[in-house]
């Protein structure tokens, strides 16, 4: 939420909280084409990836995808989409390129 703050966001901005709204197939389907894998939406920090021992095993881009619509934890957050732009994630980097597209609004 600090990060949404952050970013300054325009009142018609969609908000979608996925604890309480889960992601779909479709939706996690539109992300997969913006970026190109399912790979780069999973966050490997999350606490369910390392109590599953999912870190010591191979996964592959459909195993992303499963734990993705299987528990929003795995989700990268933020992901923030700007027409055909994808940002992903939380870095410093990341978050200064989204508010960069953002204030061109």
């Amino acid at each position: 939420m600090r990060i949404i703050k952050e970013l300054n966001l325009p009142s018609n901005f969609v908000f979608q909280d996925i604890k309480e709204e889960p992601i779909t197939v479709s939706q996690l389907e539109e992300l997969h084409q913006l970026t190109g894998s399912y790979e780069a939406l999973f966050s490997k920090r999350a606490k369910l990836y390392r109590e599953m021992g999912l870190k010591n095993q191979s996964l592959k881009e459909a195993d992303f995808k499963h734990y993705i619509l299987d528990h929003y934890t795995f989700l990268k957050r933020p992901v923030i989409i700007l027409d055909d732009q994808i940002f992903i994630g939380n870095s410093q980097k990341t978050i200064k390129a989204a508010k960069t597209e953002i204030e061109k609004l």
